[in-house]
C-alpha cells in the first residue's frame, strides 16, 4: 500500500487535507460550468501602495478578469483592487482562448490590517521523540543554532531579524554552563537586546502534580538570570499540556513574569467548547484569588495541532504556501469563531458556537520543522522579510514571545476580558498512568518540606541539596511521561518507550530516596542541635532515669495529638529490657507498641525495636521530649479481636462487610452521625475495577474515539472474596487488615486503623497490580452521607463547586492536592489523599470524550481515581507490581471545610518525625518542648522553613478566600521582612516581642525572611 492510501484510509491529520478545507472555508465558489469552477476570497492583504487582493483559484487554467481593474492568468492568481472602506461590487471574467467561460458579480469587503508576531520556538518534550538525553543534547544544538542564524540575519530589516524563544528554560540554563565564555557572553547580549528570550518555565509541567513549594522553586532561576547575565525572565511559555493550576499565577508573579503563552494541545482527548471555552477570549486577563494576573495569549485549535499554527499555514515551508494560507487563516479568525471546522484534524471538532477574533494583532507560534523537539530554521525570518518587501499588511514580525504581550497590554490591556480561577487541566488523567512513581514523587514532596525545616532548626543550610531534590520532583511531573509508541522498547526515535519510562520513573525513584536521605540526615542533625549545652537535668529515681530520649517533631502547623513511629535501635536499650515512655512535659506514662526487628528474620536491617505510640498535643513545628525509662514488664502483645470486622476508639466506630468487601458503617461517636451513605451504588472502599472496549498500542486511538454512552464499558468488576488477614487492638490502637481478589491484581489488601485519641480514620490500600496493555482504570469508592463536596485543595488555592474557573477547564474529573470537604449545618466531612492526586466527584465518567458518565449521580461521592492506562501515546502503555495508595477521614462539628481538609491530610503528609536524641544527660536535658515557628491565624500554614544566607525564611500559605493577617512568631527574632511572594520585593517588618504581623492575600502566599539569635 502506498502512504497515500494510508493517509486516506486512517483518517489522521494530514497538512494537505487540513490546509485544502482551509482554502474551501475561506473562498466562495462563483463560477461553476461544465466541471470547472472558479472560486474567490477576498483577503486581508495590502499593497505598500494602497490596494487590497482577491485571490482567484480554477480548476483549470483560466485568464481572470477584474473588469476595468486587474487580470491574471493561471490556477491560483492574486487580482489587486483599490482599497474600499465599504462594500464595493466588482465584475470578474473568467477566460479561455475561447472567450469568456463564465462571469460574476463580486463584493468586495474592507479587510483588517494584521500585526502578527510569529514566535519561533522549539517545543520541548524531554522524550517521546527520542530518547531523554539526546533529546535534551538536541536543544543545545539548537541553541548553538539560534546564535549563529541571529548573527547571520544581524543586517536585516528589525522585522525580519532571526529571534528564538526559549520555551523551556533548562536546555538554556545547561547551555550556559556548557559552553565558552565568548559563546555565553554573546548569547547573553542577543538575550539583552530581546533577539533570544528566555521563558520562565524550565520545562512544561503537569502543574497540578506540582506542590506550592515546588512551584515556586522552578523560577528560582529567574533571579539568578538577571543577577549574572543580565537579561529579565518577562513571559513564559506553558505549551502542549490543556490546563494549568491557578497557582501557577502567583507563581509567576513573585518572579516577576506577567505574560504567558499558553498552547494548549486538546489531542481530541477534551472537549472545551462544551464546557464555556467557546467563551473564552483572547488575550484575556487570568487572575488569581490573590488579585494578581497573568495576561494570556492560547492557541485557537481546539481540535489538537496547538504549537504548530504557524507551520500549518506554511511559515515552516516556503513563501509561496504562507503566501496562500496565511491570509486565508486570518481571514477565518475574522468572520468566524473557529479558523478550521469540525472533523479537519480526524477527530471530533467543535460544535458550539463562538464570536470571531476581534483584535488585528495576533501571536503565531512556529517551529523549525513539523515536530515536537524540532529545531531553529531561518525560512520563517526569511519568509517574513520577503513577506514585508511584497505587502504592507499583514505585516510579518519575527518576534520573541514577550514582544507580542508588550504591545497587547500597550494597546488593549483594558478591553480584555478577565477571567479567574483554576484552568483544569484536560490531560490529567495520564498522571493515573504511573501511580507508582508518582505515589514516591507525592511523598517525597511531603518529606522535602520536613527535611529542610529541620536542617533549618539544626542550624545546617541544605538549600542546595534540597533544591536538587525538588528538581528531580519537578523532572517527574514534566508533561513527557512516556514516548510517542510507549509500548514500543527500541533504543531511540518515538519507538523507544522502554528506555524513556526506565529513565522517567527512576527519577521519580530518586527524587524519592533522596528526600528520605536528606529527612534522615535532618533528623539526626535536629537530634544533636536540640543535645547541645543545657541545664543540669533533674535529679530522678534510678528506675525512672532516662534510658533513651525522643523529640517527637511536628512538621504541621496546628498543634496535634497523633501517632509516631519511631526507632530505638538494640545497641541503645537491648531488646529485652522492658521499657516505658514518659511524656516530659507531664511526667506522664504513654501506652506504646513495639515491633522487634528480630535479627534471625531480618539479618540486613538494623536490630530494635519500632516504637509506637499517641503523643498528644504537640505543637506546630515544634517538638516533645519521650524518655525512654527502664519499665517492670515488657510492652503488652496485641490483642486479637473478633473477626467479624468492628473496631472503634473514642472519636469512630467502624464497620467492615466481609461478605461485600467494603466499611458498612463510619459512625461519628461525638457528633452521633453516620458517615457512609449505605444507598450508594458502591460501597465505602470498594475497590472497583473498569475495562474498557478499546484496543491497544494504536497511537492517539484514545483521541479518535467518542464515547456518547456506555458502549465502550467492556466490564466493570469490584472486589470480592475478602478475607481478614489480621484484627487486633494494641496499646495505640485497632486495627483491621482484610485482603480481597479482584480484576487486575494478584491481590488487593486493606488495612484499617483507627488510633486512641486520634480523631481520624486511616485507610491503605495495597495493590499487586497486573501489568497489561488492555485499557483499563482503578476506582476505590468512597461514598460520604452528606451534600456535595464544598471545597478542595489545588496546588496554590482551594477550588469548590462555587470558586469561579478558567472556561472550558475539565469538568468530569478533578486533580486534587491532597483534600476535599463536606459540609453542612450539622456536621463537617473532610477525605484526604497521599499518593493519588485525581477524582471523580458523585459518578465514574466514561475517559472518552465528551466523557458521559456511567452511574447515577450521587452528590457525596467521592471516586479515587487510582490509576488508569487509557493513553496511547506519551503515557506508560501499562503499569504492575506492588502499589500503595493511602487516605484519611476525620469530621467534626462547625469546623469550616478547609480547616478540615487541612487538619485530615496533615495525618499524612505532616507525620511526626521521631528523632532519637544523643544518649547520656545531655539528650535527657534537652527541653520538654519547643516551638520554632507559629502562625496564629487558622487558615494560614507554615508550609516550610528555609535557610537565606544568615536569615530564616518562614513560607505561609493562606486557604482563606479573603485577605487576612496572621502574626508569625520566631524565638529570637530580632529583623524580619516579608514579601506577598516567595522571592521578589520584600517589606521591612516591625519586630515586637520575637513576632511580626504578615498580610496574606486570599488563597496566596506569602513568606518572612527574619534575623534570629
Amino acid at each position: 500500500m502506498t502512504s497515500r492510501l494510508l493517509q486516506r484510509s486512517l483518517g489522521s491529520p494530514d497538512y494537505d487535507g487540513i490546509r485544502q478545507a482551509l482554502r474551501n472555508d475561506t473562498s466562495t465558489p462563483v463560477i461553476s460550468v461544465r466541471g470547472l469552477e472558479v472560486r474567490v476570497a477576498v483577503l486581508p492583504l495590502f499593497t505598500h501602495d494602497g490596494r487590497q487582493a482577491i485571490r482567484v483559484s480554477s480548476t483549470q487554467p483560466l485568464t481572470h478578469v477584474l473588469v476595468g481593474v486587474d487580470s491574471a492568468s493561471g490556477t491560483d492568481v492574486t487580482l489587486l483592487v483599490p482599497e474600499v472602506s465599504e462594500p464595493r461590487e466588482f465584475t470578474l471574467e473568467s477566460r479561455d482562448d475561447a472567450g469568456v467561460v463564465g462571469s460574476a458579480r463580486i463584493t468586495v469587503t474592507p479587510q483588517r490590517k494584521w500585526s502578527v508576531f510569529v514566535v519561533h520556538h522549539s517545543h520541548l518534550d524531554i522524550g517521546y521523540t527520542d530518547p531523554q538525553g539526546t533529546v535534551l543534547r538536541h536543544h543545545l544544538d539548537y541553541l548553538d543554532a539560534a546564535v549563529r542564524l541571529a548573527e547571520e540575519t544581524a543586517s536585516w530589516p528589525d522585522d525580519a531579524k532571526f529571534r528564538w524563544t526559549v520555551e523551556s528554560s533548562m536546555p538554556a540554563l545547561k547551555w550556559l554552563g556548557a559552553r565558552p565564555a565568548e559563546q555565553v557572553e554573546a548569547f547573553a547580549a542577543l538575550a539583552r537586546e530581546g533577539v533570544i528570550e528566555v521563558t520562565a518555565l524550565p520545562f512544561q509541567l503537569h502543574t497540578e502534580a506540582c506542590s506550592t513549594e515546588e512551584l515556586y522553586r522552578q523560577l528560582r532561576f529567574t533571579t539568578q538570570l538577571q543577577e549574572k547575565y543580565g537579561f529579565a525572565t518577562r513571559s513564559a511559555m506553558h505549551t502542549d499540556v490543556p490546563g494549568a493550576v491557578v497557582g501557577l499565577v502567583d507563581a509567576l508573579n513573585a518572579a516577576g513574569v506577567r505574560y504567558l503563552a499558553a498552547a494548549h494541545n486538546w489531542a481530541g482527548r477534551s472537549v472545551p467548547y462544551l464546557h464555556g471555552g467557546d467563551k473564552l477570549t483572547r488575550p484575556f486577563r487570568w487572575r488569581a484569588p490573590s488579585g494578581n494576573e497573568v495576561l494570556v495569549w492560547f492557541t485557537d485549535t481546539p481540535h489538537g495541532m496547538a504549537y504548530m499554527e504557524g507551520n500549518t499555514v506554511g511559515l515552516t515551508d516556503s513563501y509561496e504556501l504562507a503566501d496562500d494560507l496565511l491570509p486565508r487563516y486570518l481571514s477565518a479568525l475574522a468572520s468566524r469563531g473557529y479558523p478550521y471546522g469540525p472533523g479537519t484534524f480526524g477527530w471530533q471538532g467543535p460544535d458550539a458556537p463562538r464570536e470571531p477574533y476581534e483584535l488585528d494583532v495576533l501571536h503565531l507560534r512556529v517551529q523549525g520543522a513539523h515536530a515536537d523537539n524540532a529545531g531553529p530554521s531561518i525560512v520563517p525570518a526569511s519568509i517574513a522579510r520577503r513577506w514585508n518587501e511584497q505587502w504592507a499588511f499583514p505585516r510579518l514580525r519575527s518576534a520573541v514571545n514577550s514582544d507580542f504581550f508588550a504591545h497587547v497590554e500597550e494597546h488593549y490591556h483594558d478591553r480584555l476580558a478577565v477571567h479567574e480561577g483554576d484552568w483544569t487541566d484536560w490531560w490529567a488523567d495520564g498522571l493515573g498512568s504511573g501511580a507508582r512513581p508518582l505515589g514516591y514523587v507525592r511523598r517525597a514532596q511531603s518529606a522535602l518540606r520536613a527535611a529542610e525545616t529541620l536542617h533549618t532548626i539544626a542550624g545546617a543550610d541544605a538549600t542546595g541539596e534540597i533544591d536538587e531534590a525538588y528538581d528531580k520532583v519537578a523532572l517527574f511531573n514534566e508533561h513527557t511521561w512516556g514516548a510517542a509508541n510507549p509500548w514500543e522498547d527500541a533504543e531511540e526515535a518515538g519507538d523507544s518507550g522502554g528506555l524513556q519510562w526506565t529513565r522517567k520513573s527512576s527519577g521519580a525513584y530518586d527524587a524519592q530516596d533522596d528526600a528520605s536521605d536528606l529527612l534522615q540526615a535532618a533528623t539526626r542533625r535536629f537530634a544533636a542541635a536540640l543535645s547541645g549545652p543545657a541545664e543540669e537535668p533533674a535529679e530522678e529515681p534510678a528506675e525512672r532515669a532516662a534510658l533513651a530520649s525522643f523529640a517527637v517533631f511536628n512538621p504541621g502547623t496546628r498543634t496535634r495529638t497523633d501517632v509516631v513511629r519511631a526507632f530505638l535501635p538494640r545497641d541503645v536499650v537491648a531488646a529485652n529490657v522492658p521499657i516505658a515512655l514518659v511524656d516530659a512535659r507531664t511526667g506522664e506514662t504513654l501506652a506504646h507498641h513495639e515491633e522487634v526487628v528480630d535479627p534471625a528474620e531480618w539479618p540486613t536491617r538494623p536490630i530494635g525495636r519500632h516504637l509506637h505510640a499517641v503523643v498528644p498535643e504537640i505543637p506546630g513545628f515544634g517538638y516533645a521530649r519521650l524518655d525512654v525509662v527502664r519499665a517492670e514488664a515488657l510492652a503488652p502483645k496485641p490483642v486479637a479481636l473478633d473477626l467479624g470486622g468492628v473496631i472503634e476508639n473514642e472519636f469512630y466506630r467502624v464497620a467492615y462487610d466481609v461478605h461485600e468487601g467494603y466499611i458498612s458503617s463510619i459512625f461519628d461517636k461525638k457528633a452521633g452521625r453516620e458517615l457512609v451513605n449505605a444507598d450508594a451504588a458502591a460501597g465505602f472502599g470498594q475497590y472497583v475495577y473498569d475495562r474498557y472496549a478499546t484496543a491497544p498500542h494504536f497511537n492517539h486511538m484514545s483521541g479518535h474515539v467518542g464515547a456518547h454512552d456506555r458502549t465502550l464499558l467492556g466490564d466493570r468488576a469490584i472486589g470480592r472474596n475478602a478475607t481478614v488477614l489480621k484484627a487486633q487492638r494494641t496499646a495505640v490502637g485497632e486495627k483491621l487488615v482484610i485482603e480481597l481478589q479482584g480484576k487486575g491484581v494478584d491481590w488487593l489488601r486493606t488495612t484499617i486503623e483507627l488510633h486512641h485519641g486520634v480523631a481520624r480514620l486511616d485507610l491503605t490500600y495495597q495493590l499487586a497490580k497486573q501489568g497489561t496493555p488492555a485499557k483499563e482504570a482503578v476506582f476505590l469508592a468512597f461514598p460520604f452521607a452528606s451534600g456535595p463536596a464544598s471545597a478542595w485543595e489545588l496546588t496554590g488555592g482551594v477550588g469548590g463547586p462555587d470558586v469561579p474557573r478558567v472556561p472550558g477547564s475539565a469538568e468530569y474529573m478533578l486533580p486534587i492536592r491532597h483534600w476535599i470537604a463536606f459540609e453542612d449545618p450539622e456536621l463537617t466531612i473532610a477525605w484526604a489523599t497521599l499518593e493519588a492526586p485525581l477524582v471523580q466527584l458523585g459518578t465514574i465518567h466514561m475517559p472518552y470524550a465528551p466523557f458521559p458518565p456511567t452511574l447515577e449521580e450521587e452528590q457525596g461521592t467521592v471516586y479515587s481515581w487510582a490509576l488508569n492506562n487509557i493513553w496511547d501515546t506519551n503515557f506508560p502503555s501499562q503499569q504492575q507490581g506492588e502499589t500503595t495508595f493511602r487516605y484519611a477521614v476525620t469530621s467534626e462539628v462547625g469546623v469550616p471545610g478547609r480547616r478540615l481538609g487541612a487538619r485530615a491530610a496533615a495525618g499524612l503528609t505532616d507525620q511526626f518525625v521521631g528523632a532519637l536524641l544523643p544518649e547520656g544527660p545531655a539528650g535527657s536535658a534537652a527541653p520538654a518542648t519547643r516551638s520554632f515557628v507559629t502562625a496564629d491565624h487558622p487558615d494560614v500554614l507554615v508550609n516550610s522553613i528555609g535557610q537565606a544566607g544568615a536569615e530564616h525564611v518562614v513560607r505561609l500559605q493562606s486557604l482563606a478566600d479573603e485577605p487576612v493577617e496572621v502574626t508569625v512568631s520566631l524565638p529570637g527574632l530580632r529583623t524580619a521582612r516579608a514579601s506577598a511572594g516567595l522571592e521578589r520585593e520584600r517589606e521591612q517588618l516591625d519586630v515586637v516581642d520575637e513576632s511580626v504581623k504578615v498580610r496574606l492575600p486570599a488563597c496566596g502566599v506569602a513568606a518572612v525572611w527574619g534575623t534570629c539569635e
